[in-house]
């Protein structure tokens, strides 16, 4: 068996002289490039020489034919001519249409679990200048209420400072407001604030109620008093009145000694 005549001769060829004849092979219609047994077969070469030629097809492009009838080459098409501005366009007089932007769904809170504690809630802290605007009046009253009734007991005029300043004095009758009325709110605040030890709230509970009624009576007698008439008071009111400003004094030292005790 001879191998084909290709390129006018019988001898194997290299493979760059076969790929133009393996181009040109008839094939039937759907395949793109001859198997490589039909290359075996029509060029008479080896399974490897064939592969080989058959890759060489798929990845070499094929070269266009030469213009053997000596024709001028076609100008390229003209390129396409730009289309014209259209005119300007008036703008609609008609406004518009307002979008409504869509309503979003509303956000559901997270579900706790039950056992989870929940937080507390800030608490706004509450205004203290009506307190100091019904103090004014309160004041007043039981400022002269007091003075009114040491006056009628006993207490008055007196020099503190004898041989030192013998022109200082003081109305004794001012330490009873100040000392009845004063330790009364003391102990009322340390009562209500829940931050000292049990035995001194207690005690500031029950000094406090006593000292706000003890502070009614001096009101209620005075009044009494001087509306009678009177210029000077029972002996029995003289003598209540004389120990108020010794049990102050020790009623405010023992809550200052409870108040600081850890028990």
């Amino acid at each position: 068996m001879t191998a084909p005549t290709i390129n006018g001769t019988r001898y194997p060829q290299p493979i760059e002289d076969l790929l133009p004849a393996a181009r040109a092979l008839d094939l039937p219609d759907g395949e793109a490039f001859p198997s490589r047994n039909r290359l075996m077969r029509e060029f008479r070469i080896g399974a490897p020489k064939a592969g080989e030629l058959l890759a060489m097809l798929k990845t070499t492009p094929a070269e266009p034919p030469a213009d053997t009838t000596g024709a001028a080459t076609p100008d390229p098409a003209p390129a396409p001519a730009a289309p014209e501005a259209a005119p300007p366009v008036d703008p609609d007089p008609t406004p518009a249409p307002e979008i409504t932007p869509p309503t979003l769904p509303v956000e559901v809170a997270p579900v706790s679990r039950p056992d989870t504690p929940t937080p507390p809630a800030p608490v706004r802290s509450a205004v203290v200048w009506p307190v100091v605007l019904l103090a004014l009046p309160a004041f007043v009253a039981i400022w002269s209420g007091w003075v009114g009734l040491g006056g009628l007991t006993g207490f008055g005029i007196v020099h503190p400072l004898p041989g030192i300043w013998d022109s200082f004095s003081i109305n004794s009758a001012i330490t009873l407001p100040i000392g009845v009325e004063t330790y009364g709110a003391y102990a009322l605040y340390v009562w209500l604030s829940g931050r000292v030890p049990e035995r001194a709230r207690r005690f500031a509970k029950w000094s406090a109620l006593g000292s706000l009624a003890i502070g009614a009576l001096g009101q209620v007698a005075y009044h009494l008093l001087e509306a009678a008439g009177v210029t000077s008071a029972p002996w029995w009111i003289t003598t209540a009145v004389a120990c108020l400003p010794v049990a102050v004094l020790g009623m405010g030292a023992a809550l200052a000694h409870l108040v600081r005790t850890h028990d």
